[in-house]
C-alpha cells in the first residue's frame, strides 16, 4: 500500500513537473538568449560569425549592454526597499512591531539578503526573471531554536514556477519546482542508507526510464535532485480562548500548559469556528523516488519571483529583460562598426596598377607591397599608379553605427545623462531632470523587486510567530543598523530598550514595559524605497547645517541632532554635551505642573524684563531702578516655586545637567 503511495506521488509530480516545464520553455529560452547576447557578448550569428573568421574579416562586438544594465541593477542598490511592520488589531502592540520590524533587520543582515536581492534584480533586468527564496535552519550547532534565512538562487534556470499564477509576487503559487544536479556517489552517500517519507527503502535505479520523457533527470555523472513545493487549501478548527487568544484545535491539544490552565478553570473557551487555509509541503525527489516529504510550517511557497517586463497576451505571461528589444539595433551596431573598421583597414592594401611587365623588376616585393613595409621599390619602364581610397562608404557606416547607438538608447528609454555623459544641459536641475527619464522609463524594473521584497516581508511576517515561538532572547537591529537583545514571548512585561541600550521612559520617567510576544496579534506591512540609512543620514547633517546657517538661532535647539548624524570621532560624546544646553530638554522628565510653573517664571520674567527695557528706553530712571528691583523678587519666587516643587517631585536626582552659570554682566 505504501509503495503504491509512493508511485501514486511519484507520478502526480512528474505530470506537474512537466506542466511547470512546458509553461516556462519560452520565456527561459528567450531569457538564456538575452543574457548571452548581453553578459556573453555572444552578439553575431554563429554561421555568419563563422564565415567572416574563415575569410580572415573582422567580427567585432562593442557591447553596450552591460552599461544599461548596470544603470538599472546600480540604482536599485543604492536605493535598497526596505520592510516595515505596522500593528493591525486589538492584540498587536506597535512595540511588537518595532521587535519585528528589527527581528527582520536581523534576518536580512544575518543571511546576505543584500546579495539575494541584488542578484535577482540583476537577473531579472538581465533575462526578465530572477529568484530568492526564505530558509529555516537551526541558530547554532548546539540548539533546537530555528532561525529564518533570505537565500539567494544563483541560477535562476534552476526554478520552475506555478504555470497557472498570475500574481506579480507569487502569493498564489500552489506548486513549484527547485531543481539541482547531484553526483551519484554523493547522491548515494547521502540518500542510499535513509527511509522514504512512506518507510520504504530507497534504492534508485539510475537505469530506469521513469524520467525519460523529462529528458533532465539522469546523466552520465549527475542525477537531478528535485524540490516538489505542494500548496493545498484545507480547512481546520480554531478555538478562542478567555484570553482573547486564537489557537488552531491541533495546537491548543498539544500544549499541556493551556489544557491545565483550562482544566482549573483559569482559562475557558469562549468560541470555535472552521476556517480555510493552506498547507506547504516540501518534497524532495529523484526522477525514481520520493527521498523526504517535510512539511512547512507556513501558508506560502518560500520562493519569491523578481520579474522583469511583464505581458500577458491571451493568457500566457511572457517576460522580457530589459534589453530584449535592443539587440537587433545592437546587432546593427556591431556590424557598422566592424564594416568602417573593415574599410578603413583596407586603406593601405589599394591596388597598385601599371602596363603589363611594370613589376617584373623586384617582383617579390612588390607581390608583398600591402602586406609588409618596403624602403624602395624598383620598376623598369614607368610609374606604377596606385588607386585613390574611397572614404565615403566608411563614413557613412560611421553615420549608420550613430544612428544604432541611438537607437539602443530609444529604445531601452537611457540616455546620454542618464550613463553620466555630458550633455547640453547646463543648470543642475536641468540635468537631473533628464537623469530622472532614464529613471522612470526603467522604474518598473525597480517597483517589480519592491513587490518581492513585500512578499517576502508577508512570508516572514507569517512564519515569525511559528518559529520564534518559545521564550528567547533575540538579537534586533535598529534602523541605523545597531544591534540589541530583547526577549520574547516571557508572558512578564520587559522594558523597551531605545537604540542607545538604555530603557525608555515616558514623560513622567516611568519605564515603558511591553510584553513582545509575537505568537499573538496581526501584523501588515509596507515598502519603502529611497536610499539607505547612511545616505539619509548624511543628507539630514548638510540640510540641518544648512538650517543653521541660515537661521543661526535654531544651533541651541537642534545642534545634539546634528551631531549625531556626523561622522566625527566622538560625535556621540558631543551630541549629549549639547543635550544639556538645549532649551527643549531642559525640563524634560519633570512633572507636567512642575514643567508649567517653570515656563510660567520664564514668561512673566520675559515679560518684566521687556517693561525694564521700555523704561529705560524712557529714560526714568527712578522707574527703571524700581522695575529692575520688582523683576528681581519676582525671580526669585518663581525660582523658588520651581525648586520646591522640584524637590517635592523627588526629581532633584535625575537632573543629570550642570548647574546654570549666572549671566555675564556686560
Amino acid at each position: 500500500m505504501a509503495e503504491e503511495k509512493k508511485d501514486d506521488l511519484l507520478s502526480e509530480g512528474r505530470t506537474a513537473f512537466e506542466r511547470c516545464q512546458d509553461a516556462e520553455s519560452d520565456n527561459r529560452q528567450t531569457a538564456l538568449d538575452d543574457i548571452r547576447f548581453s553578459r556573453l557578448g555572444e552578439q553575431w550569428p554563429r554561421d555568419i560569425e563563422k564565415q567572416r573568421r574563415d575569410e580572415f574579416r573582422p567580427c567585432l562586438t562593442i557591447n553596450k549592454m552591460p552599461a544599461f544594465i548596470r544603470q538599472v541593477v546600480n540604482d536599485s542598490r543604492q536605493n535598497k526597499p526596505s520592510i516595515k511592520v505596522h500593528p493591525v488589531d486589538s492584540n498587536a502592540d506597535p512595540k511588537t512591531a518595532e521587535v519585528i520590524n528589527g527581528l527582520i533587520r536581523n534576518i536580512e543582515y544575518t543571511s546576505n539578503a543584500d546579495v539575494a536581492y541584488d542578484t535577482a534584480i540583476e537577473q531579472s533586468v538581465s533575462g526578465g526573471f530572477g529568484y530568492w527564496r526564505v530558509g529555516m535552519d537551526y541558530a547554532y550547532e548546539d540548539t533546537f531554536e530555528m532561525d529564518l534565512s533570505i537565500e539567494r538562487v544563483a541560477n535562476q534556470f534552476s526554478v520552475y514556477g506555478d504555470p497557472d499564477s498570475m500574481s506579480a509576487d507569487s502569493a498564489d503559487w500552489n506548486v513549484a519546482f527547485v531543481v539541482e544536479p547531484m553526483r551519484k556517489a554523493e547522491f548515494k552517500a547521502k540518500y542510499g542508507d535513509k527511509k522514504n517519507a512512506e518507510g520504504a527503502d530507497v534504492n534508485v535505479d539510475f537505469e530506469s526510464d521513469a524520467w525519460a520523457n523529462a529528458g533532465i533527470w539522469v546523466e552520465d555523472e549527475t542525477v537531478m535532485v528535485a524540490e516538489w513545493w505542494k500548496r493545498e487549501p484545507i480547512e481546520k478548527e480554531i478555538v478562542k480562548l478567555s484570553n482573547g487568544h486564537v489557537y488552531s484545535a491541533e495546537d491548543l491539544a498539544n500544549d499541556i500548559d493551556l489544557q491545565a490552565m483550562i482544566d482549573a478553570g483559569v482559562l475557558q473557551v469562549v468560541g470555535k469556528r472552521t476556517t480555510r487555509s493552506h498547507k506547504v509541503t516540501q518534497i524532495i525527489m529523484s526522477g525514481a523516488d520520493i527521498l523526504e516529504k517535510n512539511d512547512w510550517p507556513g501558508c506560502y511557497i518560500p520562493i519569491i519571483p523578481v520579474y522583469g517586463d511583464e505581458i500577458v497576451v491571451e493568457g500566457k505571461r511572457y517576460f522580457r529583460s530589459l534589453i530584449h528589444s535592443a539587440k537587433d539595433a545592437a546587432r546593427m551596431f556591431n556590424y557598422w562598426r566592424t564594416t568602417s573598421t573593415e574599410l578603413v583597414a583596407l586603406a593601405p592594401r589599394v591596388p597598385w596598377i601599371g602596363r603589363k611587365g611594370t613589376f617584373d623588376s623586384d617582383v617579390d616585393r612588390w607581390a608583398t607591397a600591402n602586406t609588409q613595409s618596403h624602403a624602395f621599390l624598383e620598376f623598369d619602364t614607368e610609374s606604377p599608379i596606385r588607386q585613390p581610397l574611397d572614404v565615403g562608404p566608411a563614413a557613412g557606416a560611421l553615420q549608420e553605427a550613430l544612428n544604432a547607438s541611438d537607437d539602443m538608447k530609444a529604445i531601452i528609454g537611457i540616455y546620454d545623462a542618464s550613463l553620466g555623459a555630458r550633455s547640453n544641459e547646463t543648470s543642475g536641475k536641468a540635468i537631473m531632470a533628464r537623469q530622472r527619464e532614464g529613471d522612470v522609463a526603467t522604474f518598473h524594473f525597480i517597483d517589480n523587486l519592491a513587490r518581492a521584497i513585500r512578499h517576502t516581508g508577508r512570508i516572514l511576517i507569517d512564519l515569525i510567530p511559528k518559529v520564534y515561538s518559545d521564550e528567547r532572547v533575540i538579537r534586533v537591529l535598529g534602523e541605523d543598523g545597531s544591534p540589541r537583545s530583547v526577549q520574547i514571548n516571557s508572558g512578564q512585561p520587559q522594558p523597551v530598550v531605545g537604540s542607545d541600550g538604555k530603557p525608555q521612559e515616558d514623560e513622567q520617567g516611568q519605564a515603558i514595559m511591553a510584553m513582545h510576544d509575537l505568537t499573538v496579534g496581526k501584523y501588515d506591512l509596507t515598502v519603502t524605497t529611497g536610499p539607505s540609512f547612511t545616505t539619509r543620514r548624511e543628507e539630514a547633517a548638510m540640510q540641518m547645517t544648512e538650517f543653521v546657517r541660515a537661521f543661526p538661532a535654531a544651533a541651541p535647539v537642534i545642534g545634539d541632532l546634528l551631531a549625531m548624524n556626523l561622522d566625527w570621532p566622538g560625535a556621540d560624546e558631543i551630541a549629549e554635551r549639547l543635550k544639556h544646553i538645549n532649551p527643549a530638554l531642559q525640563n524634560k522628565g519633570l512633572p507636567p505642573e512642575v514643567q508649567q510653573m517653570i515656563q510660567q517664571g520664564q514668561q512673566a520674567i520675559q515679560q518684566l524684563t521687556q517693561e525694564v527695557e521700555a523704561l529705560k528706553a524712557d529714560k526714568s530712571i527712578d522707574q527703571y531702578n524700581a522695575e529692575t528691583k520688582r523683576m528681581d523678587v519676582v525671580a526669585g519666587i518663581q525660582n523658588d516655586k520651581a525648586k520646591t516643587a522640584i524637590s517635592a517631585a523627588g526629581h532633584i536626582a535625575s537632573l543629570d545637567r550642570p548647574a546654570p552659570q549666572p549671566a555675564r554682566q556686560g
